[in-house]
């Protein structure tokens, strides 16, 4: 099993035409050439559809999470203690948030 040559080709289009006769060849040729473009098409549309969907999925990745109220109120929170703390002291704080439905913690050092 291998490339098909010259005389391959040749040997397939004189059993083609013997078997369909030349009445019917072209027809099948222009069936068969009308199907091959529009399977290209298809596959070219579906390409370009994959790739607009990896896109978006990088850039909703790439793009910070939305603030929700809950953050909003421990940013607050965070500052409140940020206030009232004595400078020169570290501060844990961890901050609780739940990305695409996975709870999520996330503890940083504040240097006050």
């Amino acid at each position: 099993m291998g490339n098909l040559g010259w005389p391959e080709i040749v040997i397939i289009l004189v059993l083609a035409l013997i078997i369909f006769g030349p009445r019917k060849l072209p027809e099948l040729g222009k069936t068969l050439g009308q199907s091959l473009a529009q399977f290209r098409r298809a596959s070219e549309d579906f390409k370009r559809t994959w790739e607009e969907e990896v896109e978006v999925e990088k850039q909703r990745i790439e793009a910070p999470p939305a603030a929700s109220p809950e953050s909003v109120a421990q940013t607050a929170g965070d500052a409140a203690d940020m206030e009232s703390s004595d400078h020169g002291e570290s501060v844990d704080v961890t901050v609780e948030r739940e990305e695409s439905g996975v709870a999520a913690d996330e503890t940083r050092k504040d240097w006050m």
